[in-house]
C-alpha cells in the first residue's frame, strides 16, 4: 500500500513539475524572441537601427519538456501495476462466507 500511495505521489509530481518546466519554457522563448527588440530603450532611439540576428537554438530544451511527460506516463503506467498488487485490486475473501465460491487453492 505504502509502494502505492509513494508511486502516485510520484506521477503527480513528475506531472507538476514537467508542466512547470514547460511553461517557464514558454515563457522563456517568449522573453527572448524577435519581438525584445523593439522594447530596448536604445533601439527607440531617433538615427539608431537595432536588428534581431538570431536565438540559440532550444531544441534540447523542448526534447527535455517531451521527456519529462513521457517519464510522468511511464510512472502513470507503473502505478497502475502497483494498484493490481494492492487490497483495493483483490477481490475480498470475505465472499465465501457470503455464498460465494471460494477461490481455488493448490494449483
Amino acid at each position: 500500500m505504502t509502494d502505492f500511495v509513494i508511486t502516485i505521489v510520484v506521477t503527480f509530481l513528475w506531472l507538476v513539475s514537467t508542466s512547470a518546466w514547460a511553461k517557464a519554457l514558454t515563457d522563456i522563448k517568449s522573453a527572448t524572441g524577435s519581438s525584445i527588440v523593439q522594447e530596448l530603450k536604445p533601439c527607440s532611439i531617433q538615427g539608431v537601427m537595432c536588428q534581431f540576428v538570431s536565438v540559440t537554438s532550444m531544441g534540447s530544451l523542448n526534447v527535455s519538456v517531451i521527456f519529462g511527460f513521457l517519464n510522468m506516463i511511464l510512472w502513470g503506467g507503473n502505478a497502475w501495476f502497483v494498484y493490481k498488487e494492492t487490497s483495493f485490486h483483490s477481490p475480498s475473501n470475505t465472499s465465501t462466507s457470503q455464498g460465494g465460491i471460494p477461490p481455488p487453492t493448490g494449483i
